[in-house]
């Protein structure tokens, strides 16, 4: 995946930089050419290529959060069946 960032970031560099030494071009033209022709979409790919890594650490850390509470006392948040009455002096 990475490679293929890279690989696109360089192009869009090289464009850039042929932009910005062109007599009809700018240091502008070229900071814009490199944002949107390099980082802008490489951003995108690199978001939507790492969903299944999202997907699959939110999946672990739920299923981590729920062997823990499944184990620990009071788990279902209910109160407990044998309470203990208060000890209190007979009037």
């Amino acid at each position: 995946m990475y490679i293929v960032l890279i690989a696109w970031l360089y192009v869009a560099l090289m464009m850039a930089v042929a932009e910005a030494t062109s007599p009809i071009g700018s240091v502008l033209g070229a900071i814009f050419t490199f944002m949107l022709y390099g980082v802008l979409p490489m951003a995108i790919v690199a978001y939507v290529m790492g969903t299944p890594a999202r997907r699959k650490a939110r999946q672990e850390a739920e299923r981590n959060a729920s062997a823990l509470s499944s184990t620990a006392p009071n788990a279902g948040s209910e109160a407990s069946g044998d309470t203990v009455a208060p000890v209190r002096k007979e009037p």
